[in-house]
C-alpha cells in the first residue's frame, strides 16, 4: 500500500510553480518533481526577455509573489526589458516561497496504477498521484529540418542547446530562423565574437519597433491596445488574452489567430545590435554536408556558404502524442490533433486525471499557453477544476502488467 498524493506535478518551470501553487492553495496534496527552471537555466547570458514587465510575472493565488513585489522585497530596480539573470532571481525566489520542496529526481514513465497514476522515478523509486500534471515545457521538442537533421554536435546544434556564445569566438557561424530566439542569438554570438550570417526563408525580419514604442507609453491608451497578457498584435490581443472565448473557436479560425499571434518577429531594441550581421532573407538550405572542421551549406539560389557552426533557431514542436514520459496505454488514451492534446476544463486530456499545460494547451486554449503570461488562468482553472480532489487515499495495486 503506497500513499496516493492528490496531484503530481511534473516540470518546475513558470507552469509548474504556477500550478503547483495555486493547486496548493485550494487543500490539494501536491508533490512537483523537476530541475527548477530547468530549461531557463539553460539560456545564454545576456539575453533579454521579449515578454513586457508585467506579462512576465509567475500568477501566484494571492498575487504576493509579483516582480513588484519581488522588487520591494529586495530593494532593487530590475531593468526593462527583463535581463535573463535577474528573472531567474526572481523565479527562484518565487519558488523558495510558493513551492520550497521541488523534488528534483528525473521522471522516466508515467502509467496508469489503480485509482491513480504511478510515476517511476530515474532513481527506482516512484510516486503515486490521483492526477498528473504535464509542465514539462518544449526543451524536448526541438524542431529540427530535415534536411538538416542528419548533423551533430558540435557542428549542428538547436538554439536551445546554445550555453555559451563565447565558444563560437572567431567561428563562421550561420543561425537559422527569423523569429526572437534567432535575431537575439545572433546578437549574441556577434557580440561574442563569431562571425555570423542569419539565414532564413522570411523574406524580411519583422521588428516590432511600433509596439515597442506603444509599450513603453504608460496610461490608458497602452492598456486599451495590449492586456496584460501582451500576446499579439493590437486587436487579436484581447482575444487571445481570454482562453475560454479562444477555445471556443472553430479550429481553423483558431489556427489563423494564433500563427498571427506568434509568427516569428524580433524585438525592435535588437535593431541597432544586429546592424553588422549579415542577413540573408528569402534564402532556402536545400541540403548541408559536413566536411570534417566544419559544414558546406548549399542554398536554393545555387550559392554556397562553408561554415564552422551551424544554429537552429527553427523553434519547438511540443507533441504530446510521443511523449517520452507516457505509458503506450496513456498514449492510446489521448485524443490528439496535429500532435496537441485535446483539452477539456481544467486543462484535462481524454485519458481521464492526465492534465497538460504550459505550450502543450496552446492549440486548446490559445497562444498565450506558451507564454509565461498564461500562468494567471493556468492556475486559476486548473485549481477550480480540482479543488474537490483533497485526501490522500490508499492506493490499490495491480500487477505491474495490467497497469502498464
Amino acid at each position: 500500500m503506497t500513499t496516493l498524493r492528490d496531484v503530481a506535478v511534473i516540470g518546475a518551470g513558470p507552469y509548474g510553480l504556477s500550478a503547483s501553487a495555486h493547486l496548493r492553495a485550494g487543500g490539494l496534496d501536491v508533490h512537483t518533481l523537476g530541475r527548477p527552471m530547468e530549461l531557463w537555466e539553460g539560456m545564454p547570458p545576456g539575453m533579454l526577455l521579449r515578454s513586457s514587465w508585467e506579462a512576465s510575472t509567475i500568477a501566484d493565488p494571492d498575487g504576493a509573489l509579483s516582480l513588484d513585489a519581488y522588487e520591494a522585497e529586495h530593494g532593487v530596480r530590475i531593468a526593462r526589458p527583463i535581463p535573463l539573470e535577474d528573472f531567474l532571481r526572481y523565479a527562484d525566489w518565487y519558488r523558495r516561497s510558493a513551492v520550497p520542496d521541488v523534488d528534483t529526481r528525473r521522471v522516466v514513465a508515467v502509467r496508469r496504477a489503480g485509482d491513480g497514476f504511478e510515476l517511476e522515478l530515474a532513481d527506482g523509486d516512484g510516486v503515486g498521484a490521483r492526477r498528473v500534471v504535464i509542465a514539462t515545457g518544449p526543451g524536448d521538442h526541438a524542431r529540427r529540418p530535415a534536411e538538416l537533421d542528419h548533423l551533430g554536435a558540435p557542428l549542428a546544434c538547436h538554439s536551445g542547446e546554445v550555453r555559451d556564445p563565447a565558444a563560437f569566438r572567431a567561428r563562421r557561424t550561420v543561425v537559422v530562423g527569423s523569429g526572437q530566439s534567432a535575431i537575439e542569438l545572433a546578437a549574441l554570438l556577434h557580440e561574442a565574437g563569431a562571425d555570423v550570417e542569419v539565414i532564413a526563408r522570411a523574406g524580411e525580419i519583422r521588428w516590432l519597433r511600433r509596439s515597442g514604442w506603444l509599450h513603453a507609453r504608460d496610461g490608458m491608451l497602452r492598456k486599451l491596445l495590449y492586456p496584460p497578457t501582451d500576446v499579439g498584435p493590437v486587436g487579436l490581443s484581447q482575444l487571445v488574452a481570454r482562453p475560454h472565448a479562444f477555445r471556443r473557436l472553430p479550429v481553423a479560425m483558431g489556427e489563423r489567430v494564433a500563427y498571427r499571434c506568434i509568427r516569428p518577429a524580433a524585438a525592435g531594441w535588437l535593431v541597432d545590435r544586429t546592424r553588422a550581421i549579415r542577413l540573408t532573407l528569402g534564402a532556402t538550405i536545400v541540403s548541408a554536408v559536413a566536411t570534417g572542421d566544419g559544414v558546406r551549406l548549399n542554398l536554393g539560389d545555387g550559392s554556397v556558404r562553408d561554415i564552422e557552426r551551424l544554429v537552429l533557431a527553427t523553434g519547438y514542436d511540443v507533441r504530446a502524442d510521443r511523449h517520452p514520459l507516457l505509458s503506450p496505454r496513456l498514449h492510446g488514451e489521448l485524443r490528439c490533433r496535429e500532435g496537441a492534446p485535446v483539452l477539456g476544463p481544467g486543462f484535462e486530456s481524454t485519458a481521464p486525471g492526465l492534465h497538460f499545460v504550459g505550450a502543450f494547451a496552446a492549440a486548446s486554449f490559445g497562444p498565450v499557453m506558451r507564454f509565461v503570461s498564461g500562468t494567471p488562468f493556468t492556475g486559476r482553472a486548473l485549481s477550480a477544476q480540482l479543488a474537490r480532489d483533497r485526501r490522500p487515499t490508499p492506493m490499490r495495486t495491480q500487477p505491474a502488467s495490467a497497469a502498464a
